[in-house]
Order: C-alpha cells, then structure tokens, then sequence
C-alpha cells in the first residue's frame, strides 16, 4: 500500500508540473444529478444512499438492496442547453455494490458564422452552418463496507469525452474516492473526494478549422491553445440527520462544506482552498410525500461600486414515491439567487 501510494504521489506531482490546471474543467461534472438532491441544495453527501450515490457519494451505493435505475433531464439557460443523466446500480452481495452513470450536457444547432463574408468581403448566408458541442461523462462506481461497525467506502473511475463540432475533441479520465459513516445514534457523516488524481483531459484540435479563423479578428487566435488540462481537486463534507414525528412524518436535514483548492468568490476563500456551505431539509409523510428546500453556493460578488455582497442559490422540491418507483421535481436555480435563470429539473 505504501508502495502504491509513493507511486500515486510522484505521478500526481510529476503530472502537474507538466500540464496546464484549469480551475473551471470539466464543470459539467459538478452541476449535479437528481432532482431530490438538486431540490435540498446539493447536501446529500452523508445521507445518499440509492442509485444517485455514484454521482454524490459512491460509498452509499452499498445501502441499496436490489436493482435501481435513474434517469434525469433538464434545460439549463433559457432551454439553450441540455442536461441528461441514466444510472444502474445493483448489490452484488451483502457488503458491496457497483453502479454506472452517464451525463450529457449538450447546446445543439449553433451557428457557425466563421464563413460568414466570403474571399471578397460580401456577407453570404449560404455559408452558415450548423455545429453542436457536447459534453460526456460516464462514471464506474464501486463501493464496500469496511470491517469497522458503520463505515463505507466508494471509488469511481471517470471518462470524459468532450466534442465541439468538428473543431476539436478531448478525452479524459479521472478517480474519485468516498466514505461513509453512521453512528449508533444515527448521526450521518459523509467524505467525497472528486478528482484526486487530477482528473486528466487530452485535447485534439482540427489545424485546418483553426486556420479559418486564426486571422478573423487581428491579434487573436494566432496560436494553437493548449491541448491538455487537469481538474484540481475537490472536497465534500457533509453531515446528515434524520427524525421520526408520530411515526408518519420524518424530517431529514444535512449540512455540507463545498471546498475547492483555489482561491475565488466563496464565502471562506484563501490562497490554499475556498469554502462554501449548503444545508438542505426534507419531510417526508408516510415515506410517500416529500417536500424539500435548501440554500447553498453562497458568493462573496463584486459589485459596480467595488462593494461585495452576498449571493446565495436557493431550491426547492417536491417528491413522490409508490411501490419502488420514485418521481421527484426541483426548482433551482444554478447561479444565483439574483439572475432568475432558475430550471424546472425532473427525475425518476
């Protein structure tokens, strides 16, 4: 174990000498799955425990007792671009699980204008076409009790393909790694780990595409941009508790701390890793009724005077669930509470 771990570390530091660390790759990834969680601000982390932990916490995936499957759509920016997302996940026995999920997140029908004025300066719209670009992320999830009373463990292995048009592609790969542990007394904690090896993405750009617009606007696109990216890190810790009420009623509510190694707009942020709390809540009625809210993203935003203020994200959510099928709705917005860009997301 020693011997894997020095070689992990040398490879991680070697790594990311040699490549460029993006601090917004493969951001797609971490909009987030499941209108349950979507609608409880994304904190989830201790307590998820179904076929969407591959996604929030792959340690839960052992709390499942049978088959389950997911699937989720939603439109993001006005109806601009799609989200969608399918998972599976079985037992295999009584102390472990595995699972697989795939995420698109696709604008379709752009206009390439690139063509638009021809060799001789006249504008002919017969020279606009079409192009999509699309992101895909399809995630390998295992997950295992530990022998100590309470503790779960989780790993995913991530492949990311990413297209625009026919202008360039990607492909990358990346380990996420989780825990889980409950108390006697039903406390909840929960650890996931994204990214730890820096998830790797590999960049193939179409030179002859390049070239049509290396000179449209003087002094840009002279150079070829970087062909390969890493995604730093990032942490999510949470902890979850749920009540009974007279039997029928139950109350579930979670607190998480987002924490990015970077520096930016959180409302915790310093050069070594920023911070961002969400807490959600949600009360079920005979295990049959939801209703749920949260609040979480809080930013510190720069305004025109050079103030700061603050800005929050705040979901809410409604749930229903009869013999094995569950139907759930959110209403979030992925911004901030001040640009109404909110989503209606669905899930099943």
């Amino acid at each position: 174990l020693k011997r894997l771990l020095t070689i992990l570390l040398l490879t991680f530091c070697v790594t990311i000498s040699a490549q460029t660390v993006r601090k917004y790759s493969n951001e797609f990834m971490n909009i987030g799955v499941d209108a349950a969680a979507l609608g409880m601000s994304n904190a989830v982390t201790a307590y998820s425990h179904d076929v969407n932990s591959g996604y929030w916490n792959p340690a839960g995936l052992v709390n499942i007792e049978d088959k389950q499957m997911a699937l989720m759509h939603s439109s993001y920016f006005a109806n601009i671009a799609s989200y969608d997302y399918a998972a599976f996940a079985m037992p295999l026995d009584n102390n472990s699980a595995i699972g697989i999920s795939l995420i698109r997140f696709a604008v379709d029908d752009i206009l390439n204008t690139t063509q638009l004025i021809d060799d001789d300066g006249n504008i002919n719209y017969d020279r606009v076409s079409l192009f999509s670009t699309a992101d895909y992320g399809v995630t390998f999830s295992y997950s295992r009790k530990l022998p100590i009373p309470g503790f779960n463990y989780g790993i995913n292995a991530k492949v990311i393909r990413r297209v625009i048009g026919k202008f360039a592609n990607s492909w990358g790969f990346g380990l996420d790694a989780a825990i889980q542990f409950e108390t006697k007394n039903e406390w909840k904690f929960g650890l996931m780990a994204r990214d730890i090896t820096t998830t790797f993405n590999s960049w193939a750009i179409d030179e002859d595409e390049f070239a049509k617009v290396q000179d449209a606007v003087e002094g840009q696109n002279q150079e070829l941009p970087e062909t390969t990216e890493l995604t730093i890190p990032k942490l999510q810790f949470g902890v979850a508790k749920k009540f009974i009420y007279r039997y029928d009623f139950s109350i579930l509510a979670e607190v998480d701390l987002n924490i990015r190694f970077e520096q930016n707009n959180d409302i915790i942020s310093t050069s070594f890793a920023s911070i961002t709390p969400s807490a959600g809540f949600e009360v079920g009625y005979i295990d049959m009724v939801y209703l749920r809210g949260g609040v979480g993203n809080f930013q510190n935003e720069l305004q025109i005077d050079n103030s700061e203020s603050l800005s929050f994200q705040p979901s809410i959510g409604l749930g229903f669930k009869y013999k094995g099928i569950q139907v759930d709705y959110a209403f979030t917005d992925i911004g901030d509470q001040s640009v109404a860009l909110y989503s209606n997301v669905f899930s099943l």
